[in-house]
């Protein structure tokens, strides 16, 4: 049987660490910041992420881009080319067009290769969500499943993954066009914290609005506690924009408090997320009941 090689994208947000312990690659998106690409790359310091969430909190807009076709070329033909079938888990086709791309490139591709597979799955999340899938993909690849049976159980669990999102401000949907100015205004003078989710069909949707900051930091664990299942055996992932220690660590300890995992995990929303949500935006993940809720 082929080994298998997973790939994921800029916008799983999986550390370094991360990356490395689950024999992880991912295919490189772009920021654009003032008419310059830069790559979107998730091995960034903290110090990366502090300049990277300053910029935004100056004023500056910074957009982005999908996985280029150079770029699924380069990594489906580096592992090909290793005897490597491939699973690409890809960030939601809702938020992305990255993986319809990756199903023409991979087409394409196989005619040169055609003992090889690559099966493209849209992973109906991003940020952590997506990457928490990559991370079961690689589990299976590792103990000698196939490519095919791979997709067919992330296809499956898909739908398991839970996220809940608070951003700080409005500013940065202000910037987007996601919101009016008057809005975004009223909305910050408020102090209204829109609760973020992953719905069934991937889209990233208001679930709730909650007033104040420590009010949405409880809610967002409070609504992981109610979704999560077999959370003894389970590690709870934070992601967070540049947020401060001391919030880092309520959150920690909401979780702590809450939810009887065995382990907390916390790491940076990265570029490519990060410029949707804006800096201060932190968020909780784990596996639980199926995802019905429709944005």
């Amino acid at each position: 049987m082929r080994k298998v090689k997973i790939i994921t994208d800029s916008c799983s947000d999986l550390t370094k660490d991360l990356l490395e312990k689950y024999d992880i690659d991912y295919a490189k998106m772009a920021t654009v910041l003032n008419g310059e690409e830069s790559p979107a790359l998730l091995e960034w310091s903290a110090e990366d992420v502090h300049k990277f969430y300053e910029l935004m909190r100056s004023g500056n807009r910074i957009t982005t881009t999908q996985v280029p076709v150079e770029e699924f070329n380069r990594i489906f033909k580096k592992y090909l080319d290793q005897d490597y079938d491939i699973v690409y888990i890809g960030c939601s086709g809702k938020l992305s067009g990255s993986i319809n791309t990756g199903h023409l490139v991979a087409k394409k591709i196989l005619v040169d290769y055609p003992d090889a597979q690559i099966k493209c799955v849209d992973s109906l999340s991003s940020c952590v969500g997506e990457g928490l899938l990559a991370i079961k993909a690689a589990e299976m690849a590792n103990i000698g499943k196939s490519a095919e049976e791979i997709a067919e159980y992330i296809l499956e669990i898909r739908n398991t993954v839970h996220e809940y999102a608070t951003v700080h401000s409005l500013d940065t949907f202000r910037r987007a066009g996601r919101v009016t100015a008057s809005s975004a205004f009223f909305g910050n003078l408020m102090g209204v914290k829109p609760i973020l989710v992953s719905d069934a069909q991937g889209a990233q949707a208001a679930f709730k609005k909650v007033k104040g900051r420590q009010s949405s930091l409880k809610e967002i664990v409070n609504l992981l506690k109610e979704s999560i299942i077999d959370e003894e055996n389970q590690t709870v992932y934070i992601a967070h924009a540049d947020c401060s220690d001391n919030e880092v660590e309520m959150l920690c300890n909401l979780v702590k408090e809450n939810i009887n995992c065995k382990d907390i995990y916390v790491s940076y929303i990265g570029p490519i997320i990060g410029a949707s949500v804006g800096p201060d935006t932190m968020g909780v993940w784990a596996f639980g009941k199926e995802v019905t809720f429709i944005g």
